[in-house]
């Protein structure tokens, strides 16, 4: 005669892997986390001040990869292609560089001034900060996708991204403020996140695939 408490000490059911929730976490853990690896290998190469623009593009190659072709060495793949881009986009890093500095430097003085003039200007500045970024972005995109293009192509490509509809011009900046928002719950997460996820959903609007009907 079996024991009563048999049924109380039996263990219980093992969840099935395929019906639970697991695989789709981790798949959604995984997809943060090389989104962050790539971001984490920028905000190294970016130390360097004038380094950030051929950064931003090599981590755009790294993501590029990653989407099309499954590599998930986006760490690794975002400092080895970091010496072309570099070579390529040196110049136009350190001009961008000093432009972005001199809107930076710009805003406390016109904060701290009460004149009439000082609110258009400041409004001017905002809006060449937002092309600034959503440029930048683009042009990350643009060379992530197209390595041997060269600066003249990925600045036309970038233009075309970047402002050739209002809504992609306007997602792009969304998805910068979002990133940079959002991610303010994961530790390090603006610079893990900031600039991977806004690049990713520009090389997402670049696909032509996008775009076919």
């Amino acid at each position: 005669m079996g024991s009563p408490l048999a049924g109380a000490v039996a263990s219980p059911p093992v969840p099935d892997a395929t019906s639970s929730g697991w695989p789709t976490l981790l798949r959604r853990l995984e997809f943060v986390a090389y989104q962050a690896a790539a971001g984490a290998a920028f905000t190294l190469l970016a130390l360097g001040v004038v380094t950030w623009l051929p950064a931003l593009a090599a981590m755009g190659r790294a993501l590029q990869w990653w989407r099309v072709d499954g590599d998930s060495r986006c760490f690794a793949n975002t400092f080895a292609s970091f010496g072309g881009y570099w070579r390529a986009l040196w110049l136009h890093g350190l001009l961008s560089t000093a432009a972005a500095a001199a809107l930076v430097a710009n805003t406390p003085h016109l904060l701290g001034r009460s004149e009439s003039w000082t609110f258009p200007l400041l409004a001017a500045q905002v809006g060449i900060a937002a092309a600034f970024v959503i440029h930048h972005v683009a042009l990350a995109a643009v060379a992530g996708r197209d390595p041997d293009g060269g600066v003249r192509s990925w600045s036309a490509g970038a233009l075309s991204l970047g402002f050739g509809s209002p809504a992609r011009g306007t997602a792009l900046l969304g998805a910068v403020v979002s990133a940079a928002l959002l991610s303010l719950v994961v530790p390090l997460g603006p610079l893990l996140l900031g600039p991977s996820v806004p690049v990713l959903f520009a090389l997402s609007f670049a696909d032509p695939r996008r775009h076919t009907p």
